[in-house]
């Protein structure tokens, strides 16, 4: 078994043991496997054992592995997550190539993204970034922006809006992921009761996975505990 199969095998022990452990099933969280940074090999050792879904943030890399993987694993049927920043003149490729987008923080992005949608591709997945910590250096929505720009992205053709997205501020202690995952969780059920069909909570990354889980994340964006320490060279 390759060290990247061992990985997700473990990843997969933690999310179950996590959901166990809120009364959910295991079933209803879904592993994202975050490929950036490395290559083809690493996506298709991590396919061999099992993995369909990956998320990644750069996209001329992103565009050239979802190319070798068509080539080399052409009927595994894999899914495809842009989750980085978006800026508007790369909406086309992302439109053209993604499953799912989980970064649109501004009505725009969104309009472009449906504008550029190939119809026979179906509708684009979307989730709204929310900027749940306050951040400064990141992107994502203010907590009050939420319910007008959903409302706007909701009424696009071709696209699908899911649910949210939201990467808080790092922090080693439990109760403080926990806080901000459950603040998520409270915009998500408020614009559910506000009549948004939405199913789809993105939270928790290697180091927190376990808070969003109990918290009611439904995808997990694992990376470094999956491939490895990230090589940015």
């Amino acid at each position: 078994m390759s060290s990247i199969a061992k990985n997700l095998q473990h990843v997969q022990h933690q999310i179950a043991s996590a959901a166990e452990r809120a009364g959910r099933s295991p079933s209803s969280v879904r592993l994202l496997a975050v490929s950036k940074t490395f290559g083809a090999d690493a996506v298709m050792a991590a396919v061999q054992a099992g993995q369909r879904a990956f998320g990644e943030n750069y996209l001329q890399e992103a565009l050239e592995k979802i190319a070798a993987m068509q080539s080399l694993a052409p009927a595994a049927g894999l899914q495809w997550h842009f989750i980085g920043p978006i800026q508007s003149n790369k909406t086309r490729p992302i439109a053209e190539s993604f499953d799912w987008v989980h970064s649109v923080d501004r009505e725009k992005i969104a309009r472009r993204l449906s504008e550029q949608r190939p119809p026979e591709l179906g509708p684009l997945n979307i989730c709204l970034q929310v900027n749940i910590s306050g951040e400064a250096s990141k992107s994502g929505l203010a907590p009050e922006e939420l319910p007008g720009v959903a409302a706007q992205v909701a009424a696009l053709p071709n696209l699908a809006l899911r649910g949210l997205m939201a990467i808080p501020e790092p922090t080693d202690d439990v109760a403080r992921q926990r806080a901000a995952f459950a603040a998520v969780r409270g915009l998500y059920e408020s614009l559910r009761a506000g009549g948004l069909p939405l199913d789809t909570l993105s939270m928790g990354m290697s180091a927190d996975l376990e808070a969003a889980v109990v918290e009611g994340a439904t995808i997990v964006r694992i990376g470094s505990a999956i491939f490895g320490a990230r090589n940015y060279g």
